[in-house]
C-alpha cells in the first residue's frame, strides 16, 4: 500500500497525488501540515527531519520526502514508457523540462506570488515585488507558450512527468486575482489539463483555507 502524508491543498502534495492518480495507483492519504499540524511530532520528524509535506511510504519501504524525488520514484517504479522513457537520453529530455518548470515557474510563482497573495493580508503585501516576480515568470511562461504552440503536451502527444511540474500550479495561476498576459497556447494546454479527471480531482483544489482568518 502506498501511504502519503500531506494536506490536499498543498501544491507539493498535489504533484504527488496527481501523479499517483495518472498512474492508476491506489493510495491512502493522511491530512497533515498547516492547520492540521502533526509535522512536529517525533514520529513524523523520524520520517522527515525537514518537517514538511509530503512524505510517501511504499509498503514497508523507507519514508520518501521531497515531492520531485517522490514523483521520480513513482515514475521509475510504476510509470509506462510514454510517461517516463526508459532510454536515458529521452528520459533526460523529459527530466530537464520537468526541472525547468519546477525551478523557473513553480518555485518563483509559489514563493513570490502565491504566498503573499494568499497567505498574507492585503495590507502586508509588497505589490511591486509581486509585479517584478510576475514579469520574470511571464518571460519563462513565454518559453512554454512557444513550445505548446506545436505540442499537445510538453513533450508531444503524451502526458509525461514534465507536465506534472509544468501543470501543477496552473490552476492557481489561472484562478488567483492577478493580471495575466494573453498566452493562448498555454491557456489551451491548461484547459486540456482541466479535462483530465486526475487533474480536476487532485490539483483543482480550493486554497481558501490557506488565507488568513
Amino acid at each position: 500500500m502506498l501511504t502519503l502524508w500531506g494536506r490536499a491543498d498543498s501544491s507539493n502534495v498535489q504533484a504527488v497525488t496527481w501523479t499517483l492518480a495518472e498512474l492508476g495507483l491506489p493510495f491512502e492519504r493522511h491530512d497533515i501540515g498547516h492547520r492540521f499540524g502533526g509535522t512536529d511530532t517525533p514520529d513524523y520528524i523520524a520520517m522527515n527531519p525537514n518537517r514538511t509535506v509530503p512524505v510517501l511510504q511504499d509498503g514497508d519501504g523507507p519514508a520518501l520526502w521531497e515531492s520531485a524525488a517522490i514523483v521520480r520514484y513513482l515514475a521509475n517504479r510504476y510509470a509506462p514508457e510514454a510517461f517516463w522513457p526508459a532510454d536515458p537520453l529521452a528520459r533526460a529530455d523529459v527530466d530537464r523540462w520537468a526541472e525547468w518548470a519546477k525551478v523557473n515557474i513553480n518555485l518563483p510563482f509559489g514563493g513570490s506570488v502565491f504566498y503573499p497573495m494568499v497567505f498574507q493580508p492585503a495590507e502586508a503585501r509588497d505589490d511591486a515585488a509581486i509585479a517584478r516576480a510576475m514579469t520574470g515568470i511571464t518571460a519563462k511562461l513565454q518559453i512554454a507558450e512557444d513550445r505548446l504552440k506545436t505540442r499537445r503536451w510538453m513533450m508531444g502527444d503524451a502526458l509525461t512527468l514534465a507536465d506534472i511540474h509544468m501543470g501543477n500550479l496552473l490552476y492557481r495561476y489561472h484562478t488567483l486575482e492577478i493580471d495575466r498576459p494573453a498566452l493562448p497556447a498555454l491557456s489551451a494546454y491548461y484547459q486540456r489539463l482541466c479535462d483530465r479527471p486526475a487533474y480536476a480531482e487532485h490539483v483543482m483544489v480550493s486554497f481558501d483555507a490557506l488565507r488568513p482568518r
